[in-house]
């Protein structure tokens, strides 16, 4: 059951628990991230805000901060969470510098240390890290954005010449949508099928010059633009065709196959798709980012409509002169608040991700230790679920909340309609979400992600329940405090449970995956012993319940990371808050599904009502505290670039100038010595 939230509660001790273990990136970035070339400029064309914006980017590598994921002997941290944190920070200013960024030292950067070896960090990695080299990440194909694995680009190796033939053999294998390909970058990780002594080994990548030292294409290298797009237009996407470019041999990037003179091809890594997943999990940085980096935007959004709607006002109550504030208004709440509520929830699961992808990565590639590859794997799949969780979070968010500012709200100097024209590729780079989810819930179904392969073995007696047991009931890092939690149910029936305790809330979120894990193990085991159906109908027929299936799995993981991010708030005043706002997440959640937990027996048409009254009430109580909600997001003022907030700033100065004269008046009195009557309200 949640206390009650005090009167006043301090945003800097929930901004303390919200900036984290990397608390110092966070606070270092609010300190020294002003330069106004950070920042969109409206009305600029795609020209000028690619100048700009490749400005910027020099300027962030000459400031030292793009080194913090890099090994220390070449100056960097080897800190891969401060790196992404780094990342989330940026996303507060003009996204197209965040993705520039990305692209530069996530990408680029990342895939030449993580798949290559030390001649190719020697040689390069310094020039990578001070932009002096700009780079690309050449992966995506015209016709392959999601089956990497399925790539056509070739690279095919000459013993004789002992250089490799990089070769795009049709125009849907040309590389597209690659940042900094159209304007800045000189050279470009490429990602094809390896070829040597006439055996294909599967997809590697190659260090490949794409422009001399004038900015010309290289021999065999087309490049073109892929023009204006919705929105960042400040990354120069463009298209990179080859036309048999000769690649010397020292230029693939080795770590996990390796080519010798000859031609033989060696790997640590047997299995050509174990390798290939090991190769991309080694990437999942990037993934990482544009989650964290899409919750940044959200906030800034929130931030803009909160601040919004506590001075735009909207109709009179009856019998009163002076306008309603909007956020006063139930309607406009139910708005706000659960879109705040969800907000937090992802933000401490993304702490909690970036943690663990900080600690895998740091084993392996600091420390030397061998690849946990369970480990991995339920990194690369939180990952995914979180990618899609955030995206999308953010692209129904601003939208909700340009609409929530109506018409300033789609003004270009308001900046919502440059974080919804920005953020809407999120769900589909770095993976499709859609794509993303199945992924997920692949890795629910089988535990690889790798093998879901046929359905040999589907039909066997116990296997919904040992997989149940293998995936649901093994539950997140704070499996310890929700299970005391859960377990300390009261033994009577749900009915009488008040909707506020956390264990039922919990288990509500708990038996909704559960049960669709089931649900779709058991008509996929159906279909399996279908004769005559097809593996592809299989898994198709089903479709709709498998991705379900990751969506209540997120929901759950988003939830706990949320409960222990309460549990670990120090301030009694702020874990109340914070305390209140997860009972909002959890409630609207179930709000939301409201029609499935009624179709499963997990709600009473009674209870239903209930749930929705409870909602209301807690969006009252929350009311109160939604400015300091954004308040702990510590967004500097310059960072927001907004008018909106510039212009009702200056209309509270003039209101406040206006109602000290007034109340001077009423203290002087009239000139025949008579108070005035004029009733100034504090604040108004």
């Amino acid at each position: 059951m949640t206390s009650t939230v005090p009167t006043s509660v301090d945003p800097g001790k929930i901004r303390e628990v919200l900036d984290g273990r990397w608390a110092h990136v966070r606070r270092d970035a609010r300190e020294n991230l002003d330069d106004p070339d950070f920042l969109p400029v409206y009305g600029e064309t795609m020209q000028e805000a690619r100048e700009r914006v490749t400005r910027a980017a020099k300027k962030l590598a000459d400031s030292g901060r793009v080194g913090l994921g890099f090994p220390k002997e070449f100056g960097g941290e080897a800190d891969s969470g401060a790196s992404v944190t780094s990342i989330e920070m940026l996303a507060f200013g003009d996204l197209s510098l965040m993705v520039k960024a990305g692209v530069q030292w996530g990408l680029f950067g990342g895939a030449l240390e993580l798949l290559g070896t030390r001649r190719h960090h020697e040689k390069y990695l310094r020039d990578v890290m001070s932009f002096d080299l700009p780079g690309c990440f050449a992966m995506t194909e015209t016709g392959h954005g999601s089956d990497v694995q399925q790539l056509r680009t070739t690279c095919t190796y000459d013993p004789e010449t002992e250089t490799f033939d990089l070769h795009t053999p049709h125009q849907a294998a040309r590389k597209d949508y690659i940042g900094n390909a159209a304007k800045d970058g000189r050279m470009a990780v490429v990602f094809a099928q390896l070829v040597t002594r006439g055996e294909n080994h599967g997809v590697h990548a190659w260090l490949v010059p794409i422009r001399d030292a004038e900015g010309n294409p290289c021999p065999g290298v087309t490049i073109g633009d892929d023009g204006p797009k919705a929105g960042l237009p400040g990354v120069d996407n463009g298209r990179l065709s080859f036309d048999h470019v000769t690649v010397p041999r020292d230029m693939l990037l080795d770590r996990y196959g390796q080519v010798v003179a000859d031609g033989t091809y060696t790997s640590s890594i047997e299995n050509e798709t174990r390798r290939f997943f090991t190769m991309l999990g080694t990437l999942v940085r990037g993934r990482v980012s544009v989650g964290g980096s899409a919750s940044s935007a959200t906030k800034l959004a929130l931030d803009i409509a909160v601040r919004y709607g506590n001075v735009r006002r909207q109709f009179a109550a009856p019998g009163e002169d002076r306008e309603i504030v909007i956020n006063d208004y139930l309607v406009h709440q139910r708005k706000l608040l659960p879109a705040l509520a969800k907000t937090y929830g992802l933000h401490f699961a993304q702490s909690t991700l970036v943690e663990t992808m900080h600690d895998v990565q740091t084993a392996v590639h600091v420390h030397g230790q061998e690849v946990d590859e369970a480990a991995q794997r339920e990194l690369e799949s939180r990952a995914a679920g979180l990618k899609v969780a955030q995206t999308g979070h953010a692209t129904a968010t601003i939208q909700m909340c340009r609409e929530a500012c109506g018409g300033a709200g789609y003004l270009q100097e308001n900046r919502l309609p440059h974080l919804k024209a920005d953020t809407d590729v999120f769900t589909t780079f770095e993976g499709d979400n859609t794509v993303l989810l199945q992924l997920v819930a692949k890795g629910l179904l089988t535990g690889y992600r790798d093998s879901f392969g046929s359905l040999d073995g589907w039909g066997r007696v116990g296997f919904v329940a040992d997989m149940v047991r293998e995936t649901v009931l093994e539950r997140t890092a704070a499996r310890a405090l929700i299970a005391r939690l859960v377990d300390a149910l009261p033994g009577r029936d749900d009915e009488d449970i008040p909707m506020l305790e956390r264990g039922w809330q919990l288990k509500m979120f708990e038996f909704r995956e559960k049960h669709s894990l089931e649900g779709a193990i058991r008509r996929l085991r159906k279909n399996s012993t279908t004769e005559g159906m097809a593996p592809f109908d299989m898994f198709n027929d089903v479709q709709d319940h498998v991705l379900k299936t990751a969506q209540t799995h997120i929901d759950r993981i988003v939830l706990e990371s949320f409960v222990a991010g309460v549990d670990r708030t120090e301030d009694p005043a702020a874990k109340a808050l914070l305390d209140k706002l997860c009972d909002l997440y959890a409630l609207s959640t179930i709000e939301a599904d409201k029609a499935w937990f009624l179709e499963h027996g997990q709600l009473t048409a009674a209870r239903a009502k209930l749930l929705t009254s409870t909602v209301n009430q807690l969006l009252k109580e929350l009311r109160p505290h939604i400015t300091t909600l954004v308040d702990a997001f510590a967004i500097p003022a310059e960072w927001k670039a907004a008018r909106i907030l510039e212009e009702e700033d200056d209309r509270q100065e003039a209101m406040a100038a206006r109602d000290a004269e007034l109340r001077a008046q009423n203290a002087e009195g009239t000139p025949d010595g008579t108070a005035t009557a004029v009733e100034v309200p504090p604040g108004q």
